[in-house]
């Protein structure tokens, strides 16, 4: 899963504390950035899981082309039949017209 790959947490980030030193960063301000940064995460994190609950549901409803009902060739043939004539309306009208 993604998440071994990932080397902080929200909670990570939030408990991080950094050493000060006499010309070192505004505490207040890198805290600020580090609270932006937990909801940045948190947001990826929740849109990350959402993602993987739809991408799990839609493996489990798909239904590859071999569990097809019978009869689907048949559809399949008609629709192309169809098509082949539609084509052949379309792109005879084309050429009638680029003739004249």
């Amino acid at each position: 899963m993604v998440y071994s790959r990932l080397k902080l947490t929200p909670n990570d980030i939030y408990s991080k504390d950094f050493k000060t030193s006499m010309r070192g960063y505004h505490q207040d301000e890198v805290n600020e950035f580090l609270d932006m940064i937990i909801q940045d995460y948190e947001t990826f994190k929740t849109e990350f899981d959402k993602l993987q609950r739809e991408v799990k549901l839609l493996k489990q409803n798909s239904h590859p082309v071999e569990h097809a009902k019978p009869g689907y060739q048949q559809v399949n043939y008609d629709v192309l039949k169809r098509l082949s004539n539609l084509e052949k309306a379309v792109f005879g009208r084309q050429s009638i017209a680029t003739e004249e």
